[in-house]
Order: structure tokens, then C-alpha cells, then sequence
């Protein structure tokens, strides 16, 4: 089975290389971006199977980066990655068209799982978000 290509984008250096390592055995990771300008531009030209970003970056958000990205055609699945943890940024992010919203907090239990939700084209927000 082939391995989906990701393309990865959050500001903070640390936490996206932690990100990398996570997901790297799992799948092919093309790029990690630091902001949602970057990642709409990166992503015209790698074409990822899937797309995991943060809400909150600089020059454009992840909520608009997304918005973007489905509004250019994109069949990417979307996942958020994310330290906001309140339900109407949960419904914003879904309201993009993406499939999964996981708090940063949560990777190592809930990013894969997520993961391999949307990539089945279900939906799965990190169970310990009250929405």
C-alpha cells in the first residue's frame, strides 16, 4: 500500500519537528511549513494526500489557509493540530471542510487515530474536547 504524503504547518519550531517524528514512521512527509501562506503555496506544488496544520499562525491562519486550500479544488484531508481546545474553533475548523481536530496536547494518543479517520472520510475530533 502506498504511503500518503503530508504536508505539515504550525509556527512553533519545536512542536512541528516533534510532529515530523511522530508521523514520519507512518507516512511521507514532504515539507513542515510556518505559516498558512506557505503551506497553500506548498501544497499547489507537492499535491499531499494529507495536510495537518495548527489554527493559530502568522500571514494566514490556519482556519483561512484551509478554507483556501478547499476553495482551490484540493482533495487533501485536513486535519487540525492545534492547542485551542474550545468548541467554536472545533466548529470553525470543521466548517472548512476538514475532517479531524486534535489539541496539541493529545498527539501521541489521538493524531494517528485521527489520522486514519480521515483518511476513511470520517470525522474525529480529540475526545477530550466538549463540544
Amino acid at each position: 500500500m502506498e504511503r500518503v504524503s503530508v504536508l505539515l504547518a504550525d509556527d512553533h519550531e519545536d512542536f512541528l519537528a516533534t510532529a515530523v517524528r511522530h508521523l514520519e514512521p507512518h507516512f511521507d512527509v514532504l515539507k513542515a511549513v510556518s505559516n498558512g501562506e506557505a503551506l497553500l503555496d506548498q501544497a499547489a506544488k507537492l499535491e499531499p494526500g494529507l495536510v495537518v496544520l495548527d489554527i493559530s499562525m502568522p500571514v494566514l491562519s490556519g482556519i483561512e489557509a484551509a478554507r483556501r486550500l478547499k476553495a482551490a479544488g484540493s482533495p487533501a484531508r485536513i486535519v487540525f493540530l492545534t492547542m485551542h481546545a474550545d468548541s467554536d474553533y472545533v466548529r470553525a475548523a470543521l466548517e472548512t471542510g476538514a475532517l479531524g481536530y486534535v489539541v496539541k496536547s493529545r498527539l501521541a494518543t489521538d493524531l494517528l487515530p485521527c489520522i486514519r479517520e480521515a483518511l476513511a472520510g470520517r470525522p474525529f475530533v480529540s475526545p477530550s474536547i466538549s463540544l
